[in-house]
C-alpha cells in the first residue's frame, strides 16, 4: 500500500521569541524543516504534504521543492486539525506524520520504523523514547498486558503517573488512512483551544485497532521549542559531523572549537586547526591544511591546498596545491588555479587566476581573467566600476605587474608584458611590451632645508604673538 507523508510546520513557536517561523531557524546551516524533508525523501512517498501556517509564504519561499504539496492551516487549531487539513490531499494508504522541528531524525530510523509497522501489521504505530531528564512530552500509557491505551500530555499527568509511565511520545506516527478517519471524533481541548492528534491513540485503542509504540534513541526524536534547545540540537549535529570526518581520516586539532556543517566533504589527511568555520556545500580535498580563524562557505578546494590564518573563502573554487592567505578574502565566483598564491590582505571577486600566478600582498583583483605564471605586485588594483557598469580586466600569461599599479577596465595586458611600478593603465598593452604611465620625476635640491627654516620662522612668530597677549 502506498505511503504518504505529512510534516507539520504551522506552529507559532512562541518560545523561540522570534518573528521567524520556528521551522526556518537554522541548525548547523539548514532550516530545521529541511532536515525533516531530507529524512523522509529516501522513503519515496507517493505524496509529501507540508502543513504551514505561521509565516506560510516565507516557508514556501525558503523551501522550494516541487515534490512538496504545501497546505495552509488557516487557524492554528492544533495537530489534529493540521493532519485533518492535510488529509484532504491524501488518498488511502499508510501515512507517516511527524513534526517539522526534529532535525535529528534519520532516514535509517524511519525506514526501520516503517518496516516494524508493516511486519506487525499495525493500524497505528508511534515512536517513543525513555529519558528521565526530558519534560513536556506526552506520556504513553499502557495496560497490564503492555498494550498502548492512550497518550496523556505531561502537564495533565499526575506525579504518580509520571513515575509509572516513563515512556515518552516521540511525535512520529505511522497511521492507516482509515484510522485517520477517526479525526472527526477528536474533541476540542477547552484549555488550549486545540485538537490533539494524540487523542487519536485512545480512540483507536477503544475500537480495538492494532497499535504499538516502538522505542528509539531519545536524541533522534527530540524537538526544538527554544533557542537553548536549538543550540543543544545544533551541537549534537556538529559533533556527529566531526566524528564522521575523523573516522574517514581527517585530523581536527581542537574539534570543540570548530563549526562544521553537515554534508561537508573532506579528503583524507587534511588537517583542520582550531576556530575554523566550514559551512554550506563545501568540499575540501586530500592533504589540505586549514589554519586557525578561517571560514570557508559553499566552496571547493582541491588537494594539497593551504589556507592560512584568518582567511575568508566564499562560493569559490581553489585549485590543487594553491596557497591562500593569511588574511585573504576570496569573494564569490573566484577561481584560483593550481599552485597559485594569494597572499596576505589580498581580495578577489569574480576573478579567474591561472596556474602558478601570484598576488602576494595588499591587492584587489575583481572582474578579471588572469593567465598562468603572472606576478601581481603589492598595492595593485583592478579598477572595474565606473559607477554604472562592471568591466573586465584581462591579463595574459607571464605578465609582470609592478607594485602600486591601477588597471582601469576594460583593458587587456598582453602576454609576457611588463607594467612599471606606480603605473595607471587605461589602454591595452601589446604582448611583450613595457608600459609606464608615471609623471616625470623632478628633484628640487635643498628644498627640505628651506622648508625646515620656514617652519622655525613661523613657529617663533607665533610664540611672540602669544606672549604679547
Amino acid at each position: 500500500m502506498s505511503l504518504s507523508i505529512i510534516i507539520m510546520a504551522a506552529g507559532r513557536g512562541s518560545r523561540m521569541k522570534s518573528e521567524l517561523p520556528k521551522v526556518l531557524h537554522h541548525a548547523m546551516g539548514k532550516p530545521m524543516l529541511q532536515y525533516a524533508i531530507d529524512a523522509v525523501k529516501p522513503l519515496k512517498p507517493s505524496k509529501l504534504v507540508v502543513v504551514i501556517g505561521n509565516g506560510a509564504e516565507l516557508v514556501k519561499d525558503q523551501v522550494q521543492d516541487k515534490s512538496i504539496t504545501f497546505v495552509e492551516q488557516k487557524e492554528l487549531l492544533g495537530t489534529g486539525d493540521a493532519v485533518a487539513t492535510a488529509m484532504r490531499h491524501i488518498k488511502k494508504g499508510t501515512v507517516l506524520v511527524m513534526n517539522g522541528d526534529c532535525p535529528l531524525i534519520t532516514s535509517k530510523s524511519l525506514k526501520q520504523f516503517l518496516a516494524r509497522h508493516k511486519r506487525s501489521k499495525n493500524d497505528l504505530s508511534l515512536l517513543s523514547f525513555i529519558d528521565p531528564e526530558m519534560s513536556g512530552y506526552g506520556r504513553i500509557f499502557r495496560d497490564d498486558a503492555g498494550n498502548v491505551t492512550e497518550i496523556v500530555e505531561d502537564k495533565h499527568a499526575t506525579a504518580e503517573e509520571r513515575k509509572i509511565f516513563t515512556e515518552l511520545n516521540g511525535g512520529i506516527y505511522l497511521i492507516s488512512s482509515d484510522v485517520l478517519s477517526y479525526l472527526d471524533k477528536v474533541k476540542l481541548n477547552r484549555a488550549s483551544g486545540e485538537y490533539y492528534l494524540t487523542d487519536l491513540v485512545e480512540i483507536a485503542a477503544k475500537r480495538k485497532r492494532k497499535l504499538n509504540a516502538y522505542t528509539c534513541p531519545a536524541e533522534e526524536v527530540r524537538g526544538v521549542n527554544s533557542r537553548r534547545e536549538l543550540y543543544e540540537v545544533s551541537d549534537i549535529l556538529r559533533k556527529k559531523t566531526i566524528a564522521a570526518l575523523m573516522d574517514r581520516g581527517v585530523t581536527f586539532i581542537d574539534p570543540n572549537s570548530c563549526i562544521i556543517h553537515g554534508g561537508l566533504k573532506v579528503g583524507r589527511d587534511t588537517v583542520i586547526y582550531p576556530n575554523t568555520y566550514l559551512e554550506g556545500n563545501t568540499t575540501i580535498g586530500k592533504n589540505c591544511i586549514i589554519f586557525p580563524g578561517s571560514r570557508i562557505t559553499d566552496s571547493t578546494l582541491g588537494n594539497g591546498v593551504i589556507v592560512k590564518d584568518n582567511t575568508l573563502i566564499e562560493e569559490s573554487s581553489i585549485g590543487n596545491e594553491a596557497s591562500i592567505g593569511p588574511c585573504a578574502h576570496i569573494r564569490p565566483a573566484s577561481m584560483i588555479g593550481n599552485k597559485a598564491k594569494i597572499g596576505n590582505f589580498v581580495e578577489t571577486k569574480k576573478c579567474v587566476i591561472g596556474e602558478g600566478s601570484k598576488a602576494s600582498h595588499l591587492t584587489y583583483l575583481g572582474d578579471a581573467v588572469i593567465g598562468r605564471d603572472v606576478n601581481i605586485g603589492a598595492g595593485t588594483i583592478t579598477c572595474n566600476y565606473d559607477g554604472t557598469n562592471k568591466f573586465l580586466t584581462t591579463i595574459e600569461d607571464g605578465v609582470f605587474i609592478g607594485s602600486d599599479s591601477q588597471l582601469v577596465a576594460p583593458v587587456k595586458i598582453g602576454k609576457g608584458s611588463y607594467v612599471g611600478a606606480g603605473s595607471t593603465v587605461t589602454e591595452d598593452i601589446p604582448a611583450g611590451s613595457l608600459a609606464l604611465s608615471r609623471s616625470k620625476q623632478t628633484n628640487i635640491e635643498g628644498w627640505a632645508d628651506k622648508k625646515k627654516k620656514k617652519l622655525k620662522s613661523v613657529s617663533k612668530k607665533s610664540i611672540t604673538k602669544q606672549n604679547l597677549k
